[in-house]
């Protein structure tokens, strides 16, 4: 069995980073979503301000998976948490291991870190990840809904302008 080794990537992986996160959306079905260059990884993991950390998988010295992550703050447990935003396995990988590894990994980096928790989401028809996630002992947190705003409501709420609406006095 080839050695599989995970690395922390390095400035020159950014190609290699956006490679995986393309194959993601096209495994989740949300390719028309991936607006990321390769310029914006290099930016976001290298750049003068890192907003994301990722390792990378090698296996036998070919890259076969990665993840991306960052830290979270818990202002209740006054101590980081380290979320994962990325986990992908090349499908003719799987099954060997690998995110296993690679979360394994990360939850190390979790520990040296004194993390209070570490936490991802998952697509609600992703059954195979599920599975896999509650495999390891992962708990679904139920009671907690996931927000966003992007596009035209986060330009208007960034500059105040949104019409109909106060915030009450808060």
């Amino acid at each position: 069995m080839e050695q599989l080794v995970i690395r922390k990537a390095a400035p020159g992986d950014a190609g290699l980073v956006w490679f995986f996160i393309d194959a993601l959306a096209e495994y989740e079905k949300l390719r028309h979503e991936m607006l990321a260059t390769e310029d914006d990884i290099d930016r976001a993991l290298f750049g003068a301000r890192p907003y994301a950390e990722a390792v990378i998988a090698d296996r036998g010295g070919i890259p076969v998976g990665f993840a991306l992550y960052f830290y979270i703050f818990s202002t209740f447990k006054g101590r980081p948490g380290l979320y994962l935003e990325d986990l992908f396995v090349l499908p003719e990988h799987r099954g060997k291991g690998i995110g296993r590894a690679l979360l394994a990994h990360l939850a190390g980096i979790a520990v040296e870190n004194d993390c209070s928790r570490f936490e991802w989401t998952v697509l609600d028809w992703n059954e195979p990840s599920i599975r896999f996630y509650e495999n390891l002992g992962a708990k679904r947190h139920g009671e907690w809904l996931i927000y966003r705003l992007t596009g035209d409501d986060l330009a208007r709420l960034a500059t105040g302008s949104r019409t109909g609406e106060t915030d009450n006095g808060r």
